[in-house]
């Protein structure tokens, strides 16, 4: 098959795959408040307490009580409700009487923060809540300070797997030759210092990352360094760094053991190059450990996936490398010979590294996208077409120097055409350094990618859309199976109750005894859906108040309408809550 037939194929399972259903994917949900959001209390509380779907580590979490004026209520600093792993308290003043809010936010197991609000009231006569100021709901994992830094660690941890992949087992043959240590040696050394970086930038991302979701300054490392390990995010990359020490360690061993002219390892050379290749393979798992997989469902299926994803990736860049290396650091008069052997080689493993990179890609795609158009609305999608159109161009420049510099370095050392050969190797060059060049920008489109919250799951509950309404009060009318529904949303703001109501009618009359349900889903984050039935208040009006938008944001409310002797009816509404 030609490429251009084989990118027509692979773009057509791409938008057939990611036009199916995706798998549940969620962050750390708000199940339950005390005191009950927008309830008015008899007396007043001694704490807020905040139940979520997930365990909250409270040394992350931020939860600020302020009256009316925007005096802060809160006693001490958030904590673990002895009873459940899953809550977290704040003691509180005595508390005046008149409305309150409380702003929370945590951080998801996957290294995301999440934010909420809701109010309450210290009765007996509060009065009407007041309009409060809720502080910024945009906090993001994707700021440039950690975007960098963990583009900085991905690209030296997959470096140094790569080279030493690259070094014991792709270039091996030129040891066994000889003559080539020199340039064998500047492959080892590149190695050594792609290691040697991965463990600078792991510490400095882990303190960058816990002083963002601290809200500490990172130069405060008295106070940092005590909570590095006191998140999923932190331990995982902590025990990363340590694992990359026991590979750095059980590489020079390995290498060591492997001594030129010998065409096969001896068993203490084996035993040594599986430890190595262990801990290799341990390397690889600990970013899917800190990240979205390790939040998807199934988890077990989805840390496989980011494994031999990383290890595709591990495998191409770190070849890519070698080779630059192996190029520049072997002498003229053995160069073309040296890579008549090891080109072919790479060649062969790029070819199935790149196959798997593409098939992992395309499924953790078809999980965390859950609709195609997601891929261009979303920020997470753009970031993801982005590493694709990446990985894309450097596939391109690795397929012409398949289909080019590889036959012609083979044919020259055939002919023994050195002119033929520094040609092909001048080229393959080039090439190879735009081709790395570009996997480095699509591994700064991954930490961007993994820095990022994937879609919401209930962008798949879209539909046809009947009207997309707010911010601000929502009055909307229309007409369904003969029925007049007038839809209503007051005052649409988060953190307070909001009143949601229809008014039915038909030939001019009230609709009575509908049973009425509103589904709401929100649509910036994945949340657990809310799901209430609208009581008749009067004659064809069905309302219920609720606290219902506990962000600002994006919410879709689904209504479902059922009239005794008529077909059910059912409208879907996008709407923006405001602050």
């Amino acid at each position: 098959m030609r490429i251009g037939g084989r990118v027509g194929t692979l773009l057509v399972v791409l938008t057939v795959v990611l036009a199916l259903p995706a798998a549940a994917w969620g962050h750390a949900s708000l199940l339950a408040t005390q005191p009950q959001a927008s309830g008015v209390l008899a007396q007043p509380p001694t704490q807020v307490r905040l139940t979520y779907s997930e365990r909250i580590e409270p040394r992350f979490a931020v939860i600020s009580v302020t009256d009316a004026q925007g005096n802060q209520e809160m006693v001490g600093s958030p904590a673990t409700a002895p009873d459940d792993v899953n809550s977290i308290f704040i003691k509180l003043h005595t508390l005046k009487q008149g409305w309150y809010l409380v702003w929370w936010r945590v951080i998801s197991a996957d290294g995301h923060p999440v934010r909420g609000a809701f109010t309450f009231a210290v009765g007996p006569s509060p009065g009407p809540p007041p309009q409060f100021v809720i502080p910024s709901l945009g906090e993001s994992a994707a700021t440039p300070s950690l975007v960098t830094s963990r583009w900085a660690l991905l690209l030296a941890v997959l470096a140094s797997v790569g080279l030493l992949a690259f070094r014991a087992v792709v270039a091996r043959p030129l040891q066994v030759k000889g003559g080539d240590e020199r340039a064998l040696q500047s492959v080892t050394i590149a190695a050594g210092i792609a290691l040697a970086v991965a463990l600078v930038a792991a510490p400095v991302y882990l303190v960058l990352a816990t002083a963002e979701f601290s809200l500490r300054p990172w130069t405060d490392l008295g106070a940092i360094v005590p909570l590095v390990r006191d998140s999923g995010f932190g331990r995982s990359f902590s025990d990363l760094w340590a694992v990359l020490a026991l590979l750095a360690l059980a590489s020079a061993v390995a290498l060591a053991l492997d001594r030129p002219g010998r065409a096969r390892r001896t068993g203490e050379a084996l035993l040594a190059i599986v430890g190595a290749g262990g801990c290799a393979a341990a390397v690889l798992v600990f970013p899917g450990l800190a990240g979205h997989p390790a939040t998807t469902s199934p988890v077990g299926l989805m840390l496989a996936l980011d494994w031999a994803h990383l290890a595709a990736a591990a495998i191409w860049i770190g070849g890519l490398l070698g080779l630059l290396v192996l190029a520049a650091a072997t002498e003229p008069g053995r160069r073309v010979a040296a890579l008549a052997v090891v080109v072919p080689r790479f060649s062969r493993a790029a070819m199935a590294s790149v196959a798997l990179l593409l098939t992992t890609g395309i499924v953790a795609s078809i999980v965390h996208l859950p609709t195609l158009a997601s891929l261009w609305q979303t920020n997470y999608g753009l970031a993801l077409i982005a590493k694709s159109s990446l990985l894309a161009c450097a596939l391109v420049l690795g397929a012409i120097n398949n289909l080019r510099s590889r036959p012609r370095l083979v044919a020259a050392v055939q002919r023994r055409d050195q002119a033929l050969g520094e040609g092909a190797a001048s080229l393959l060059r080039r090439l190879v350094l735009g081709e790395s060049a570009l996997l480095a920008g699509a591994v700064a489109a991954a930490a961007i990618l993994t820095s990022l919250a994937p879609p919401s799951s209930a962008l798949a509950k879209l539909g046809k859309t009947d009207a997309h309404v707010g911010p601000g009060a929502v009055a909307e009318t229309f007409t369904r199976g003969g029925v007049r529904i007038q839809v209503g949303i007051r005052p649409n703001r988060a953190a307070i109750d909001n009143a949601f109501a229809l008014r039915l009618e038909r030939a001019g009359k009230p609709v009575r005894n509908a049973q009425v349900t509103a589904q709401l889903d929100m649509l910036d984050m994945s949340m657990q859906q809310q799901a209430y039935t609208l009581a008749e208040v009067a004659p064809g009006v069905y309302q219920r108040s609720r606290p219902a938008f506990v962000m600002v944001g994006h919410w879709l409310l689904g209504y479902t309408i059922e009239i005794p002797g008529q077909k059910a009816i059912k409208l879907q509404v996008v709407d923006k809550a405001g602050g």
